[in-house]
């Protein structure tokens, strides 16, 4: 089970920051990311830092805005949102998994998740 925090509620335009960390295992050989979950959606892929070469993927929607970020050192995994968007608001969790970089976007890639924390962005 992997710890999340962060989350909370803002305006269009503010940020937020979200942490997730893991105390019984290392991130060092998993993949780690960040998916989403709004009411009524699946569950969709917004960041991931890929084990096999080490960089950030992002979606479309929030690639510019979102910075993901693991350090190993401290088996942690953050996720600064920055000029947040009303279609933002959703459960944001994080995973950890070893899929192959094509399927770095699905969520049944990944076996380890959050608890999910709640983002809502009012306009």
């Amino acid at each position: 089970q992997l710890q999340a925090s962060g989350g909370g509620s803002v305006q269009a335009g503010g940020s937020l920051r979200h942490s997730c960390g893991d105390s019984e295992r290392t991130f060092r050989g998993y993949t780690v990311g960040w998916f989403r979950q709004a009411p009524g959606k699946e569950r969709e892929f917004v960041a991931v830092v890929y084990v096999g070469n080490m960089r950030e993927y992002y979606a479309d929607s929030v690639k510019g805005r979102f910075t993901i970020s693991r350090d190993n050192a401290k088996n942690t995994l953050n996720l600064q949102m920055n000029s947040l968007k009303p279609e933002d608001t959703a459960v944001y969790y994080c995973g950890a998994g070893r899929p192959i970089l094509s399927s770095i976007s699905r969520p049944s890639s990944y076996y380890y998740w959050g608890q999910g924390t709640q983002v809502t962005v009012s306009s």
